[in-house]
C-alpha cells in the first residue's frame, strides 16, 4: 500500500454543501468582512447582530473503505505495575487488570457506569531489569512480577469477551544489556550476535539529537545506544535482526492473539551516520514491516510513537504503520484549555484534517513520558473538562492515559507520573493491600479517586464517561467529517461532526464565564426538519429555522452556554 496524496482523502459528506457566507448572513461587504476578520479579539461577547457566524466547504463522499476497527475505539493506556495489585505484593499485575475490566467496560452497551473503553494499550510486559520495561531481555515471555503467560492470556480472553481490543508495547529499536544477544555480543567479538548491534572501535564523535552520549565503552569496543547505556540499539542493517524480530511479531499475533502493537521510538530505528532520526532507511524498513505484519494478520493494528511535528509524523502513515501519535494536537488541546482560546485547537484541527488520511492518527492529552494534564493545568477542573471534550469530540483515534479521567496529578521524574491508580481514599489509594506499594500514590488521592467521583454527577470521571459513551453511540463522533463553525468569540469552539445519517453540532465554552450572544449560519445542508436534541445532558434546545436549502440562518440553540461546558446537539 503506497502513500497517497492528501487530496485523495477529502471525505466530507456528499450533498452536505456547507458554505461560508458571512457576507450573506451579516449583510457585510467583502471589504467590511475582511476588516472584521483582522480586528482584535473582542473582550466581551458580540451582540447577536454584530458578526453572525457562518461556514463554508465543498464536500465529497465519505470514503468509508479507509476506516477500520480502530476508528471505533477509545484506547486506554495502562502501566501494569501501577493499575491494580491482585496478590498483595505492592506491584500491579495482569490479574489486577482483569479484576478491574468492568470499570473500563462491563461488556453491556446499555450501562453507562463504566468508562466505555473499547481498547487497551499495555505498556511493556516483557521481562526487563527496569521498572518501566522499555529495555527488554526476552521478547517471548512476560514479566513474572506481572504474572504468568496464562494470566496474560486470561486477561486477553476476558477483555475480548467485553469487546475490548488489546495492544501491547513493542520495543524494536533496542534491547536491554541483559538480553542474551547483547551478553554474548559484548564479551565475544566473534559472536554470531555481534552484528545484532552497532559497534565501533572508537567513538565517532557525535552525540544524540538532544546532546547526550550515544557511544558506550566495553572491553572490546564501543556500542551505540541512543537513549541510555542500558538500551543498546539493534542493527537493522543486518537481515538476521529483521528476521528475529519478525518472529517476535508473529508470536504475539498468532500464538498469543494480541490485536496489535504500540511501537516505541519509531523514528530512531536506523541511523545514517550523525542523522539519527527519520532516515530513509528507517522508512524503508517500516514499509517492509507493514507488509510483514499485515501478511500475518490483516486486521492487526499498529500505532507508532514519533515524537515530532505533524509534517514528519505523516510520512509514517499508510504503508509503514496504521496510525501514529499526533503530538502537535496534544499540545494544541493543552494550550486551548489552559489559555481558554480556540486559536490553537482550531489551527491544528484544520491542519490534520487536511493532511492525514481520514482519522488515521492517534490523539491524546498526555502519556507516560509527560507531566500529567491536571498538573499542567494547576488543578483547574473546568479546564480539565475542556481538554477531555476537545479530545473525545474531535477527529482521530483517542488514547487516554490511566488516571487522567480522575484528574490524577504528577510531575517528573518519570516514576512520579506513573504512580498507582487511585481507586479509593483507603491506604495506598486502594491500589494494593500491601503495607506499601511499589511507589506511593499522589498526595491528593483522597480527593481524586474512583470511589469518590463515581457517584458525583459533576465529577471529571463522569464527564469522561458521558463523552466516551456518546462517542460510542454516535458514529459521527468517531468517523464523521469535521467542519469548524468559526465564531468571532475566541472563548467558544464550535464545529460539526457528520455522516450521511447524522449531523452533530459541538459547542465547547472554553472559559470560566457564560457565553450568551452567538449565532451560526449554514447556507446549505442535509436538514429536513428544524428539530434538535442535546445528547450529553438531555437539555431542551431550540431547533434551527431552516432555509430552503437544508441549512439555517442565525441559529442560537441555547440562550446561554455555561462556563467550561460542552454541548453536543443532534440536528435532525
Amino acid at each position: 500500500m503506497k502513500k497517497q496524496s492528501p487530496k485523495h482523502y477529502f471525505f466530507l459528506l456528499a450533498g452536505f454543501v456547507v458554505v461560508l457566507l458571512i457576507v450573506g448572513c451579516s449583510g457585510l461587504t467583502q471589504d467590511e468582512q475582511s476588516s472584521v476578520e483582522a480586528a482584535p479579539t473582542q473582550t466581551s461577547p458580540p451582540s447577536p447582530t454584530s458578526v453572525p457566524i457562518c461556514a463554508m466547504a465543498d464536500c465529497e463522499q465519505v470514503e468509508t473503505g479507509e476506516l477500520r476497527w480502530w476508528n471505533d475505539v477509545v484506547f486506554y493506556e495502562i502501566f501494569v505495575r501501577s493499575f491494580y495489585d491482585s496478590d498483595g505484593d505492592g506491584i500491579g499485575d495482569f490479574n489486577g487488570i482483569t479484576q478491574q475490566l468492568d470499570y473500563l467496560n462491563d461488556g453491556d452497551p446499555n450501562t453507562t457506569d463504566d468508562l466505555g473503553i473499547r481498547g487497551i494499550w499495555l505498556m511493556p510486559i516483557n521481562p526487563s531489569p527496569s521498572y518501566h520495561g522499555y529495555d527488554v531481555e526476552d521478547y517471548f515471555a512476560v514479566n513474572e512480577e506481572y504474572g504468568t503467560m496464562e494470566d496474560f492470556q486470561n486477561l486477553l480472553d476476558e477483555a475480548h469477551q467485553r469487546g475490548i481490543k488489546v495492544i501491547v508495547d513493542m520495543v524494536l529499536n533496542h534491547t536491554s544489556t541483559h538480553h542474551p544477544w547483547f551478553q554474548e555480543a559484548s564479551t565475544d567479538p566473534d559472536s554470531p550476535y555481534r552484528d545484532h548491534y552497532v559497534w565501533k572501535d572508537s567513538p565517532p564523535g557525535f552525540d544524540s539529537p538532544w546532546g547526550t552520549n550515544v557511544w558506550h565503552r566495553t572491553d572490546i569496543g564501543f556500542y551505540y545506544a541512543i537513549f541510555w547505556v542500558g538500551m543498546p540499539d539493534l542493527n537493522y542493517n543486518n537481515p538476521e535482526v529483521t528476521a528475529e524480530m519478525q518472529e517476535v511479531i508473529r508470536f504475539w499475533l498468532e500464538d498469543v492473539g494480541v490485536d496489535g502493537f504500540r511501537l516505541d521510538a519509531i523514528k530512531h530505528l536506523i541511523e545514517d551516520g550523525e542523522i539519527q532520526e527519520n532516515t530513509l532507511a528507517t522508512h524503508a524498513w517500516w514499509e517492509g514491516f507493514y507488509d510483514y505484519y499485515t501478511g500475518v494478520s490483516p486486521e492487526a493494528f499498529t500505532v507508532g510513537e514519533a515524537w515530532t511535528s505533524t509534517s514528519e509524523v505523516l510520512k509514517y502513515i499508510g504503508d509503514e504503520m496504521n496510525i501514529a501519535f499526533e503530538f502537535d494536537t496534544a499540545g494544541a488541546i493543552l494550550q486551548s484549555a489552559r489559555l481558554e482560546s480556540n486559536r490553537y485547537i482550531s489551527e491544528v484541527h484544520q491542519l490534520i484534517t487536511e493532511s492525514y488520511p481520514p482519522h488515521q492518527y492517534a490523539t491524546f492529552l498526555t502519556n507516560h513520558d509527560q507531566t500529567r494534564l491536571m498538573s499542567e493545568l494547576r488543578g483547574k477542573m473546568g479546564q480539565a473538562k475542556t481538554a477531555a471534550s476537545l479530545l473525545l469530540t474531535g477527529p482521530g483515534v483517542p488514547f487516554l492515559y490511566y488516571g487522567e479521567e480522575l484528574g490524577q496529578t504528577g510531575r517528573k521524574p518519570d516514576e512520579n507520573i506513573r504512580t498507582p491508580m487511585q481507586w479509593s481514599n483507603e491506604a495506598n489509594a486502594g491500589f494494593t493491600t500491601a503495607s506499601r506499594s511499589w511507589r506511593l500514590p499522589q498526595g491528593d488521592y483522597e480527593e481524586r479517586n474512583v470511589a469518590l467521583q463515581s457517584n458525583d454527577p459533576d465529577s471529571l470521571l463522569n464527564h469522561y464517561r458521558a463523552l466516551i459513551h456518546a462517542r460510542n453511540e454516535y458514529p459521527a463522533l468517531r468517523i464523521g467529517g469535521w467542519l469548524e463553525l468559526p465564531p468571532s468569540e475566541r472563548r467558544l469552539y464550535a464545529f460539526l461532526r457528520f455522516t450521511p445519517d447524522q449531523t452533530l453540532m459541538v459547542l465547547v465554552n472554553l472559559s470560566g464565564e457564560p457565553i450568551q450572544d452567538y449565532r451560526f449560519c449554514l447556507s446549505e445542508g442535509p436538514l429536513e426538519a428544524g428539530t434538535a436534541h442535546e445528547i450529553l445532558w438531555g437539555l431542551e434546545v431550540a431547533g434551527p429555522d431552516l432555509n430552503g436549502a437544508g441549512g439555517f440562518d442565525s441559529y442560537q440553540p441555547l440562550d446561554e452556554l455555561e462556563a467550561y461546558t460542552t454541548y453536543i446537539i443532534e440536528l435532525k
